[in-house]
């Protein structure tokens, strides 16, 4: 069996805006990562969408790998009374392919089921984006749908592919992913 990334994920420091803005202004996954049109991001614009995040009721971790900022991760747009909310991930183009996002994701269901207390995690992946589907499968995350031909990526439309997770779901996977993670009783408020 492989063993998982050692990946932390950790409040935001300011010595972590260098590498984070890198990764947002990466225009070749631009398309993948935001639904406005690509264009070249100044710092002074991140910098801008980072307090306008830090203000909504947002939760963003950075995605530490050995001390090393990898990546960002967080949940967005809770809905209190249904209590779902989305993941959003972006991770540097070199720390794709190891691992990393599987671990990250599956730390971020762990800490929306337990400790925000949600009964559902939904996401958005461009289809042709089989890398980030897998591993959001790996986690649990199921399809539930698709947007067909919904977004324009690097000269062409694709669809977006609409998956989801119910605690529910995650206590039986959790059940039987060889303990990685602790378990939880099925009998949270809420």
């Amino acid at each position: 069996m492989v063993t998982p990334p050692a990946v932390t994920l950790r409040a935001r420091t300011d010595a972590d805006v260098d590498a984070l803005y890198s990764i947002a202004a990466e225009l070749s996954t631009w398309e993948e990562r935001n639904p406005s049109p690509p264009a070249p991001l100044t710092r002074s614009a991140y910098e801008d969408r980072l307090a306008k995040t830090d203000a909504d009721e947002n939760v963003r971790f950075v995605i530490d790998l050995d001390g090393e900022v990898v990546g960002s991760i967080g949940l967005f747009d809770f809905d209190d009374l249904a209590r779902h909310a989305e993941v959003g991930v972006a991770l540097r183009s070199e720390s794709r392919g190891k691992g990393i996002g599987t671990a990250a994701i599956s730390q971020i269901v762990e800490f929306g089921f337990v400790r925000c207390n949600l009964r559902r995690l939904h996401l958005q992946a461009i289809s042709s984006n089989l890398a980030a589907i897998r591993a959001y499968e790996k986690a649990g995350f199921v399809i539930e749908g698709r947007q067909r031909e919904h977004a324009w990526v690097r000269g062409r439309y694709e669809d977006i592919v609409v998956m989801g997770i119910l605690r529910s779901e995650w206590n039986v996977v959790s059940a039987h992913d060889g303990g990685i993670r602790q378990l939880y009783p099925d009998d949270y408020v809420g």
